[in-house]
């Protein structure tokens, strides 16, 4: 599987999708922090910068999976909720670049308030414009980051599509998959979370740190909220570097890559 990633931010999709073993083949994002780490991580990738200024054409019929959290300011609760009317509200930019580069598989991530946003009509949107672009949406899916043991909940909504049409372009699949739609009921029986908070999608171990200290592991020694307030588990010490605020704002805007990879899973049984 061939994966890109749109708002990549530090990695997260892009980090899952190595889990994985797919190939990681573009990443695009404008913040130079973020650049800087997904650079690093993943050097044969291409990298792109402000998406409004990218054309993503070279791509199509060569990669599987887009992905992309795109930006959830507009609708968080936590903010100025201006949604449409805010300048960051770019699903339109990642939209376009669905169209481009047509995969088969679309998984996005935002904040739940998208759920209501409009009485619901914002995500109503989104889903009619993956459907008009040959894509059938799965119905929309709360997963928290306490569901793979993150010591917070960090309720996100995950929006997840198939393209039969797109699927056709590729050998991996045979002939049965490329002429029925996506498994609905197989896919849905993975992506359930049980009343523990729990993602019930297998029995997999805790994942574990992240190489390479991104920190958006969690590991037992900071699954702990002993030292909480004055010590957060999720957003670590000071340890004097001077990038520190860089790194807490990427957290704050990165996914939970152990929630993407069970997503991902899900995917690679059903494809």
């Amino acid at each position: 599987m061939k994966h890109g990633s749109l708002f990549s931010g530090i990695g997260g999709f892009d980090l899952a999708a190595e889990w994985m073993g797919w190939e990681n083949v573009f990443h695009c994002e404008w913040n130079p922090f973020g650049q800087k780490v997904l650079n690093y991580y993943w050097p044969n990738a291409k990298s792109y910068g402000d998406i409004t200024k990218t054309d993503f054409t070279e791509w199509r019929g060569k990669c599987d999976i887009v992905t992309g959290g795109f930006p959830c300011q507009p609708y968080s609760t936590a903010g100025k909720r201006k949604g449409k009317e805010d300048d960051r509200h770019l699903w339109p930019e990642m939209l376009r670049a669905i169209r481009e580069i047509q995969p088969t598989w679309i998984v996005g991530e935002n904040v739940p308030g998208l759920l209501n946003w409009e009485r619901g009509m914002v995500l109503a949107e989104i889903k009619a414009d993956l459907e008009a672009s040959g894509f059938e949406v799965l119905p929309p899916c709360i997963l928290p980051a306490c569901g793979k043991n993150a010591p917070h909940r960090r309720d996100r909504l995950w929006i997840i599509a198939y393209s039969k049409s797109n699927s056709c372009r590729y050998d991996i699949r045979n002939e049965r998959q490329k002429s029925q739609a996506i498994p609905k009921k197989r896919f849905d029986e993975h992506i359930t979370t049980s009343n523990s908070g729990k993602i019930g999608l297998s029995s997999h171990e805790r994942i574990g740190e992240l190489e390479g200290g991104i920190g958006l592991g969690f590991s037992n020694e900071y699954n702990t909220w002993e030292k909480f307030p004055t010590q957060s588990p999720v957003l670590r010490g000071n340890d004097g570097l001077s990038d520190r605020v860089d790194r807490v704002k990427a957290l704050g805007n990165a996914i939970v890559p152990q929630v993407a990879y069970e997503i991902f899973k899900a995917i690679d049984e059903v494809k």
